[in-house]
């Protein structure tokens, strides 16, 4: 559906996007990973028709945006960051002004409106002013004003950024069931995990390069090292490191080992000989953020 060459993005001296290139398939949800800063936002804008100067040329389904701006921008629905919401009006009245943004006929936007408001499970709370509505809430609306057109592809940077579960949890289903209908979602993030069970593509963006693209599970699969995890009360990076390279996690370590059976074994002897504390000791499979904290140095939510 999308297919991006040599996409080149600058704020004077700042380059936001360094010779991007990468492509799309229909149907999938398309994971953007990547710090604060890394070029994300700027890549879904472009890719949006928002931000129209920068280099290179984008394809959305063979044909040029740029050529093709008018009758491109009817496909597709994006939901920025920031909350684009009136917020003393009801939802209904907010879905409604997008409806005629994007060029809905009257006798259609009620439909619309409450098809919408069913998708996003707001159909009880339509008629409430949106001051009165949680983060969440806000966030599942900031959605479903982007949905109302019925575009082909949705742009989506950062939705779930401090919401409650149960917003997550139906932003989660709108992807799956876009996904259903055949519709292609591009989906921005810094929560590996959450890429990791949404997506069946995705690049890996820092400072505007292009570091990983592809499969989930490929890239997962190129860059999976064996490894251990260990966590324990009263045991420290320091005495982990003859076994390894160590990398802190939250609640415990991991330590990089091409034998991961026979440094099991080391490190069981070792902590027996010590009288150390164990709660888990097992072999682990990189994820994401292991891969990304490999590839650049540094954790995915450092600034």
């Amino acid at each position: 559906m999308i297919e991006l060459k040599n996409v080149k993005k600058s704020y004077e001296k700042n380059v936001a996007l360094n010779q991007v290139s990468f492509t799309i398939n229909d149907g999938i949800c398309f994971g953007l990973i990547g710090p604060n800063g890394a070029g994300k936002s700027t890549l879904m804008k472009v890719i949006a028709g928002i931000t129209r100067k920068y280099e290179g040329k984008i394809f959305f389904n063979g044909k040029s945006i740029e050529k093709s701006r008018n009758e491109v921008k009817k496909s597709i629905g994006y939901v920025p960051q920031d909350l684009v919401l009136e917020n003393t009006l009801t939802a209904r009245d907010n879905l409604e002004f997008f409806g005629g943004v994007y060029g809905i006929q009257r006798n259609e936007i009620k439909e619309k409106v409450n098809k919408t408001l069913q998708d996003i499970g707001l159909e009880d709370r339509g008629d409430e002013a949106v001051k009165n509505y949680s983060g969440g809430m806000k966030r599942r609306l900031n959605i479903g004003c982007a949905l109302m057109h019925n575009p082909q592809l949705v742009i989506m940077d950062e939705p779930t950024v401090g919401i409650d579960p149960q917003s997550r949890n139906y932003i989660y289903s709108i992807i799956k069931r876009l996904k259903s209908e055949g519709k292609t979602v591009i989906y921005s993030s810094h929560y590996m995990e959450e890429v990791q069970n949404l997506c069946e593509e995705m690049v890996l963006i820092d400072h505007g390069n292009i570091l990983e693209s592809g499969s989930v599970n490929k890239i997962i699969d190129k860059h999976s090292k064996p490894s251990i995890y260990i966590a324990g009360e009263d045991i420290k990076s320091e005495e982990l490191q003859q076994f390894g390279k160590v990398k802190k996690l939250e609640n415990g370590y991991q330590i990089l080992s091409e034998d991961v059976l026979m440094t099991i074994k080391s490190i069981s002897k070792y902590l027996l000989s010590n009288n150390k504390h164990v709660s888990q000791l097992e072999i682990y499979r990189m994820n994401l953020e292991d891969i990304f904290f490999m590839l650049t140095g540094k954790n995915l939510r450092d600034k």
